[in-house]
């Protein structure tokens, strides 16, 4: 995995753990019974953005650190993915190089 691949992989995790912690204790407007006028009743009250990306970046780390782990072991590889058997076999590979 080069670097790029690294990078693509660990915002996919970071917006991934985003999404899910974005409606987490989530209070909107109409739940504290103050609509500002001229703004939707379920939009939030109180966001504390700044603190769900920090919790977002604490989670995303250690998951990525993880996975990329996996993938640069090579305990699961792609191959180990190809259910469908659509891809070839590196014996396969080998005798297609060496024409026979």
């Amino acid at each position: 995995m080069g670097p790029t691949s690294a990078l693509v992989l660990l915002a996919v995790i970071w917006f991934m753990i985003l999404f899910i912690v974005l409606p987490l204790g989530l209070k909107t407007q109409g739940d504290v019974g103050q609509v500002v006028p001229g703004t939707h009743a379920g939009a939030p009250a109180n966001l504390n953005l700044k603190r769900k990306l920090k919790i977002v970046t604490l989670w995303a780390v250690p998951v990525w650190i993880l996975i990329a782990g996996t993938i640069l072991s090579g305990v699961i590889s792609v191959r180990d993915l190809d259910w469908f058997h659509r891809m070839s076999t590196p014996a396969m590979e080998l005798q297609a190089t060496d024409g026979n």
